[in-house]
């Protein structure tokens, strides 16, 4: 039997069309109004992830930064400081380390972990509250978790409705679009 690629490409989109309309839109709007707080008082938004949800940190910082004039970091840019943090310390302690150094209180820091599982991201995350910042977890229902550990360490926890780690990784850029432009829009930029 052959392959049928339009049947395949439409069962995914599909996928993301349902993740859409299950979507937690409130959850998201808070978000957006952390984001105009952080920004409207000076601070900075720290951006973490592990695995595929690593590259959302880094385009999101790069918008969030040139778009919207919002002090930004992503700390999964610098692979000689990630590296150095895993090989003197752990791997789990990679972004507690790098946030030792560049965190203010009432910061924001924001981590994206497709199974919310990610002990790297649980504790920087942990690491930032402890230090009088704000969190912002952002992760999916991947293999029926409900978004695992992250929902209960971080202040706002936002599950993506999808079992697929491909389509939560999807989601994940499309939350940072949803944010940037909200903002952008909210303040006429």
């Amino acid at each position: 039997m052959e392959f049928d690629f339009k049947n395949f490409a439409n069962s995914y989109f599909n996928g993301i069309i349902s993740a859409i309309s299950e979507f937690p839109v409130e959850q998201l709007e808070k978000f957006w109004k952390l984001v105009e707080k952080t920004r409207n008082s000076g601070k900075t938004v720290h951006f973490i992830g592990n695995g595929g949800s690593s590259g959302t940190p880094s385009h999101s910082a790069g918008d969030w930064s040139k778009e919207l004039s919002l002090k930004t970091l992503s700390h999964t840019d610098n692979s000689s400081s990630l590296t150095a943090w895993a090989n003197d310390t752990s791997f789990e302690n990679i972004f507690v380390g790098q946030l030792s150094t560049f965190l203010t209180k009432g910061d924001l820091v924001v981590g994206f972990s497709g199974s919310g599982n990610s002990m790297n991201v649980l504790n920087g995350l942990i690491y930032a509250k402890d230090n009088g910042c704000s969190t912002v977890g952002v992760t999916g229902n991947y293999k029926e978790m409900g978004g695992g550990k992250m929902i209960s360490v971080v202040d706002i926890p936002i599950v993506i409705p999808s079992k697929s780690m491909e389509r939560i990784e999807d989601f994940q850029l499309i939350i940072n679009h949803i944010i940037k432009e909200a903002v952008k829009s909210n303040n006429n930029l």
